[in-house]
């Protein structure tokens, strides 16, 4: 119970304080070299946001200003943020003078038939994410989704064989791929700079806990059973899950939406926060495509995990110093580097990436986009972008695999080649591989 006490305080205290992306539309540092919005191209990519939170807003702060883009559309279940979208959208190409009609939709269908669309970014909740890609997918579309890729492992398998019959492209949202930091310090990893790995700390938080917020009246314009989607109807309203917003074009939600922090909508800061560190991770020791064999909580799994890799590396989420920030530390027998966002250390400064002189090196990570410049370009080339499907599944996959180890307190094993499990007598573990939709909603 204390261990729920303290995983809620810390909860409130990042709701309170964790920002990303900027009051507005402003233009970015990392495109001043860029022609301006309003350079006539041929070749326009035609934009669609699929849920408009303040994820969204971020996102659409970055793509609207990539020469070619054209963002012409909207979706989310909750009018007062199409109303902001529709507000935000038509400020900014009436200042740079660029003719585009914006429409808004309630429903994603409605938004994903439209011919004239050549991709989607969707920012939902992630009990949504499979659903309305896989739909997207079918229907023509290419596929900018958001971190963590799917809520079970089921639909991420499902979602990733559909990415490939229908030849779509599908990038995932772990822009610390982009990121010299992280670039480096794997290339430290995987050039054998630190020498042999003896382990890893991706610090990122902690599970899930059941859902404990009292239950309030729903705003007027929010469809809460679209919301809800293939959710068990009886999951109440409370305004952090869906978090009220002002339509100030300057003003963010004041808060995330809360609905990561509960099993029963979310993964918790396993999958929040473990889709950006475990990935890293994953990636360094070559473990893309692939994944842990054995996994286990520390203690009673209401903070920390480890993961077993085949060749005897152990990966474990505890933090690896006193600020229990979040990132990844990679310690080997020749030594050792710590990365997060903004933030990089070595146990030798041969170790440290070069520095340059470049006028971007100031910029705040939130502000920088070179992840949605190579969705653009691999929409445009038809090739896969840095972080495709296979890799936004297997990286997911090892997020959804430690909440299940912690959910059944006990160690599982897991054979990542097959995605079956291993020693489960009592099908307890293969049980939680998805869930059971509720009528009237469907994956496929």
């Amino acid at each position: 119970m204390k261990k729920h006490t303290k995983m809620e305080l810390s909860r409130r205290r990042f709701l309170g304080t964790a920002a990303i992306g900027m009051a507005g539309i402003t233009f970015l540092p990392s495109l001043s070299s860029c022609s301006s919005p309003a350079t006539s191209t041929e070749d326009k990519i035609r934009l669609g946001f699929i849920g408009m939170g303040r994820q969204a807003m971020f996102l659409l702060n970055g793509f609207i200003q990539i020469p070619g883009v054209r963002v012409v559309a909207g979706c989310d279940v909750y009018g007062r943020k199409r109303q902001r979208f529709e507000n935000r959208v038509n400020e900014f190409y009436t200042k740079n003078k660029v003719e585009v009609e914006v429409a808004t939709y309630e429903k994603y269908e409605d938004l994903i038939q439209r011919d004239d669309i050549d991709a989607v970014v969707i920012a939902v909740p992630d009990h949504a994410h499979a659903m309305i890609a896989i739909a997207a997918c079918k229907a023509g579309k290419d596929v900018y989704l958001e971190k963590p890729m799917t809520f079970t492992i089921k639909e991420g398998q499902e979602l990733k064989r559909v990415v490939r019959e229908t030849n779509r492209i599908l990038g995932i949202g772990s822009q610390q791929r982009s990121d010299p930091n992280f670039q480096h310090a794997v290339k430290m990893v995987q050039t054998g700079r630190l020498g042999k790995i003896e382990k890893v700390n991706a610090y990122v938080g902690a599970p899930p806990i059941p859902y404990n917020l009292p239950e309030e009246e729903i705003p007027a314009d929010l469809n809460w059973d679209l919301w809800l989607g293939p959710l068990p109807e009886n999951i109440h309203f409370n305004n952090e899950l869906n978090p009220p917003i002002s339509l100030d074009p300057v003003k963010h939600e004041e808060i995330w939406g809360a609905w990561r922090w509960y099993k029963e909508m979310g993964g918790g800061f396993t999958t929040d926060w473990g889709a950006h560190m475990f990935d890293i991770a994953q990636w360094a020791l070559g473990m893309d495509r692939s994944g842990p064999v054995e996994i286990s909580p520390i203690g009673d799994g209401t903070e920390f995990m480890k993961f077993v890799y085949a060749d005897g590396v152990v990966m474990t989420s505890e933090p690896f110093d006193e600020k229990m920030t979040k990132g990844v530390k990679f310690s080997g027998e020749n030594g050792w580097i710590e990365v997060s966002r903004g933030h990089f250390k070595a146990s030798d400064d041969a170790l440290l990436p070069p520095k340059s002189d470049s006028a971007d090196d100031d910029t705040p990570y939130e502000t920088k986009i070179p992840h949605q410049i190579n969705f653009i370009e691999s929409v445009r080339n038809r090739v896969d972008p840095v972080v495709p499907v296979e890799i936004g599944h297997s990286s997911c996959t090892v997020c959804t695999l430690g909440n299940i180890a912690c959910d059944l307190q006990r160690t599982i094993k897991w054979d990542p080649i097959s995605e079956t499990f291993v020693d489960d007598e009592d099908g307890a573990a293969a049980a939680k591989l998805h869930y059971q939709y509720r009528d009237g909603w469907k994956l496929l």
